[in-house]
């Protein structure tokens, strides 16, 4: 049903006027009672259907939800995001794509959730998951790429939230390399990448991506490092805009990527959007740390660094972190 469901949402969505109940039976190949049994299950998830004799269905109001059926229906592209699992809650979005991906789910399935119980960052750290108000998403990939690639999907994936929410938002974000996606100083995204490598080759990668939309509140410990999208425009955005914008974004980007399986295709929007672009840096290090001017990315995604005595450093991600002289960016 869910399915079908999409299918009626994308055909209503598609359709400035009426759509007949006969035009949707022959466009979907279902009968009028499946027509009327799925319009009336949309009307009671909230979405606003006129339906008017004689003339049909017209879609009117979207509710703001991140439903299967609702990304589907909305979602502009080949691959990326054609196949949603959704679940109101789960532990982790990654963990059951990682099940998913063990089960078969084909490249581009996208696991998502309103709510996360156990959601992780970086380094094992707590992602804060309230519920309806942010994007809780895992897109599963199986690219034909060497393991040691796959830490440059999660500058990819970066690059795309920036230009997903520049896109859907009227935003500006910048980003903090390699991949922490920056408004007003503070983080509204999280990234973290997950892969199974069997001797070799690359079995799946899991790309999560947690987006700040519609918060307004944070724990104390995270008041001057985190923020939303709402906090920063001031008004509310339908999550599923947004969830869209950067999978559209991230579908073309990626085929970029894979062309040559290094950001040389990406490097100039990338450093477009780098806050750290020719700003003085801290590289903190195991043994202590240095200071130097940022340069750019490679075509690797390693951090250019030059130093005081004019010696150029790539810098990797895994290797080291990197702040701001005064400031986290």
């Amino acid at each position: 049903m869910e399915k079908t469901k999409s299918r009626i949402l994308k055909a209503l969505r598609q359709r400035e006027d009426y759509l007949s109940g006969q035009e949707l039976c022959q466009q979907l190949g279902i009968s009028r009672t499946a027509v009327w049994k799925n319009i009336k299950a949309l009307q009671g998830e909230g979405y606003e259907i006129e339906a008017v004799q004689n003339r049909g269905y017209r879609l009117k109001t979207v509710p703001d939800v991140i439903s299967a059926p609702e990304l589907e229906s909305t979602v502009n592209s080949r691959w990326v995001g054609k196949n949603v699992r959704f679940k109101y809650e789960t532990d982790s979005t990654n963990l059951w794509a990682k099940q998913l991906a063990e089960e078969g789910a084909p490249s581009g399935t996208l696991a998502v959730a309103e709510r996360q119980i156990k959601g992780r960052g970086r380094r094992g750290r707590v992602w804060e998951s309230p519920e309806g108000e942010n994007i809780y998403m895992t897109l599963l990939l199986r690219p034909e790429i060497r393991p040691q690639d796959a830490p440059m999907i999660t500058l990819i994936m970066g690059l795309s939230v920036a230009q997903g929410v520049e896109k859907a938002a009227g935003l500006r974000p910048g980003i903090k390399w390699p991949n922490d996606v920056v408004l007003d100083g503070r983080k509204i995204c999280g990234i973290l990448t997950e892969m199974s490598v069997q001797a070799e080759y690359m079995d799946y990668v899991v790309v999560g991506t947690g987006i700040n939309v519609n918060q307004t509140e944070f724990p104390p410990e995270l008041l001057d490092k985190a923020t939303s999208l709402c906090q920063q425009a001031g008004r509310r955005f339908r999550r599923v805009e947004v969830a869209a914008a950067v999978l559209e974004a991230f579908e073309r980007n990626l085929e970029i990527f894979l062309k040559t399986c290094d950001l040389s295709g990406l490097q100039e929007e990338y450093n477009r959007v780098l806050l750290n672009l020719d700003q003085e840096v801290r590289i903190l290090e195991k043994t202590g740390e240095r200071t130097g001017i940022a340069r750019g990315i490679n075509s690797q995604g390693e951090l250019l660094v030059e130093y005081p005595g004019g010696e150029t450093e790539a810098v990797f991600a895994g290797e080291v972190s990197v702040r701001g002289l005064y400031s986290y960016v």
